[in-house]
C-alpha cells in the first residue's frame, strides 16, 4: 500500500523544478509589487507551499487510468455518505485485540487505518501554512481545509471534470472529515511552530528599500515585460511596411526615451517590478536617456538585429565578413563585461557609466 503513496510523491518531486520555473515569474512580480524586494525566507516558504500542493494533488489524482475511456468502478454507488464509516472498516479488518496490547502495532500495516491516517496527514501542512504564513484564524482554516477536501473529492468523482468517461475514485464523506481534521491539526501545530520560526508579518520591519540594490534578475524581468509590450507594436509597424531601421528607431525613441522622460524614469515593465531610472539628479534628463538607450538598444542590440537583413541581401564577402567578425567580437566583449558586472557588484555596465544612470526601488 505504501507504494501507492510513494509513487505520487516521487513524481511530485521529479516535476517540481518544472512547476517552479513557471511559478517563478508570477512569484517575482507579486513579491516586488507587494514588498518591494525578495526575502529569501519568504521565498523558501512559498516554494515549500508549491511543493506541498503538488504532492497533495498528485496523491489525490495518481495513478491515472490507462485510457480516458475507462471502465466504471466496481461499486453500487459513486458516493459514500455514511460519516465515520472508516471506523467500522477498521474494526472489521483489523487484527488488533483490545485486551492484547502486543497486537496494537498491526494497525500500522492495515489498509483501513492507513488510509484514514494518510487522509489526515494529507492536509496537516495545509493548516500549518494557513496559520503560519497567511495568518488565517481557526474559522478560515476550517473553511479552507473543507473546501480543499471538497475540491479533491469532486475532482475524483467527476473523472477530473469529464476528462475520463467514469470516476476512477469514489466520493467519500469520510475523506472530507479526515482531511478537514488534518487541516485543523496543522492549525493547532502552527502555534508551536511559529514560536521557533521568524514571524512572517515581522520580516519587513527593519528593511530599508532605499539601501537595497536592484538585482539583475529584477532588471531582466522589467526588460522582458517591456519587450513583450513592444512586440505587438513592432508587428503593426511591419504590417504597415515601415522599413525596419525606421520602425525600430521609432520604437526605441518613444518607448525607452520619451516615456521614461515624461514619467521620470519609468517604463511599464519597471513600474510592474517597482523600479525606476535615476540620473545624476533626481529628475532624469533626456540626454541621459539618449546615451543609455542609444548605446544599449540602437548600437549593441540594433547592430545584432540588422545583421540578418544585411546577410540576406547578399552583400560582397569583403563587407559581410568584417561585419560578422566585428559583431561577434562586440557580443563576446559585452558578454564578458556583463558577467564581470554580475560577479562584482561595484562594477557598472558601460552604458550606465556613460549615461550616469542607474536603477532605484520606488
Amino acid at each position: 500500500m505504501l507504494h501507492s503513496y510513494l509513487f505520487p510523491i516521487s513524481y511530485a518531486f521529479f516535476t517540481f523544478p518544472i512547476a517552479a520555473a513557471f511559478f517563478t515569474v508570477p512569484f517575482l512580480i507579486v513579491q516586488y509589487r507587494r514588498h518591494g524586494y525578495i526575502h529569501k525566507y519568504r521565498a523558501l516558504i512559498l516554494y515549500l507551499l508549491l511543493l506541498y500542493l503538488m504532492n497533495a494533488v498528485y496523491l489525490v489524482l495518481l495513478p491515472l487510468p490507462s485510457s480516458i475511456h475507462n471502465r466504471p468502478p466496481k461499486a453500487n454507488s459513486y458516493f459514500q455518505w455514511i460519516p465515520f464509516n472508516f471506523l467500522s472498516d477498521i474494526a472489521r479488518e483489523t487484527a488488533v485485540r483490545a485486551n492484547e496490547p502486543s497486537t496494537y502495532w498491526h494497525l500500522l500495516k492495515e489498509r483501513a487505518f492507513l488510509q484514514a491516517a494518510f487522509n489526515v496527514a494529507l492536509t496537516v501542512p495545509f493548516g500549518l501554512f494557513l496559520r503560519y504564513y497567511f495568518r488565517a484564524n481557526w474559522a478560515r482554516c476550517l473553511a479552507f481545509s473543507f473546501a480543499l477536501s471538497l475540491f479533491f473529492e469532486t475532482t475524483q468523482v467527476t473523472g477530473i471534470y469529464g476528462v475520463y468517461d467514469y470516476p476512477y475514485r469514489l466520493f467519500d464523506v469520510d475523506d472530507l472529515i479526515t482531511n478537514t481534521l488534518g487541516g485543523m491539526i496543522g492549525y493547532l501545530a502552527a502555534e508551536w511552530l511559529a514560536s521557533h520560526l521568524p514571524r512572517i508579518d515581522k520580516l519587513d520591519e527593519s528593511v530599508d528599500l532605499s539601501a537595497k540594490r536592484v538585482t539583475y534578475t529584477r532588471r531582466a524581468l522589467a526588460a522582458a515585460i517591456d519587450w513583450l509590450i513592444l512586440l505587438p507594436a513592432g508587428a503593426i509597424l511591419a504590417i504597415l511596411r515601415i522599413p525596419f531601421p525606421y520602425a525600430y528607431t521609432l520604437l526605441i525613441a518613444v518607448y525607452f526615451m520619451a516615456i521614461p522622460y515624461s514619467t521620470n524614469g519609468l517604463t511599464p515593465g519597471k513600474w510592474v517590478v517597482r523600479i525606476r531610472l535615476r540620473g545624476r539628479d533626481e529628475r532624469i534628463r533626456a540626454r541621459e536617456l539618449f546615451v543609455r538607450y542609444g548605446l544599449l538598444y540602437l548600437i549593441v542590440a540594433g547592430l545584432n538585429l540588422a545583421y540578418p537583413a544585411v546577410a540576406v541581401r547578399q552583400f560582397p564577402p569583403v563587407l559581410l565578413i568584417p561585419y560578422a567578425v566585428g559583431l561577434f567580437a562586440m557580443d563576446a566583449t559585452f558578454a564578458v563585461h556583463l558577467v564581470r558586472c554580475v560577479i562584482n557588484r561595484k562594477r557598472r555596465l558601460f552604458y550606465e557609466a556613460r549615461s550616469g544612470t542607474g536603477h532605484v526601488i520606488t
